[in-house]
């Protein structure tokens, strides 16, 4: 089909959402798929409820972004930051290696990473990242199966 001369095409309609409080995840989502379908209640319970189905013993690792407190000295300040922490498990136990620790923290067996998890979770504002192998990856078999 021609145009007439001078003609502009015209533009495919795109869902497109902007920026709401901190609820960028959710409108990164919404865009991608190109309609609202996620609000931030339904992302809080998609993060809450692979907390319990996650297979641990096929991750390797967990990586958690997280609100940290803002100090000068002995003064706390209203600031929060952000704060990348690790979790791994070493021959049977979890461990927090959070690098602002003299120290790694153990945490347990699953049950303490699993609360350590919930804990952070609860916080609100946390960001949760699995490393796993490729493969675990491909197979989709860090979740348990129902």
């Amino acid at each position: 089909m021609s145009q007439a001369p001078g003609a502009q095409p015209s533009r495919p309609s795109v869902y497109h959402e902007r920026q709401r409080l901190e609820l960028c995840a959710v409108h990164a989502l919404n865009n991608v798929l190109q309609q609202q379908l996620f609000s931030q209640e339904a992302a809080d319970e998609i993060c809450k409820r692979p907390l319990s189905q996650l297979a641990l013993p096929r991750v390797l690792g967990l990586i958690l972004n997280l609100p940290s407190p803002v100090s000068l000295g002995l003064l706390s300040l209203p600031l929060r930051r952000r704060h990348w922490v690790a979790l791994r498990q070493v021959d049977g136990v979890y461990y927090n290696l959070d690098s602002k620790l003299r120290a790694p923290e153990v945490l347990g067996d699953e049950d303490g990473v699993r609360a350590f998890l919930a804990a952070a979770l609860a916080q609100g504002l946390c960001e949760v990242l699995l490393v796993v192998t490729k493969e675990v990856e491909e197979q989709g078999s860090w979740l348990q199966a129902d």
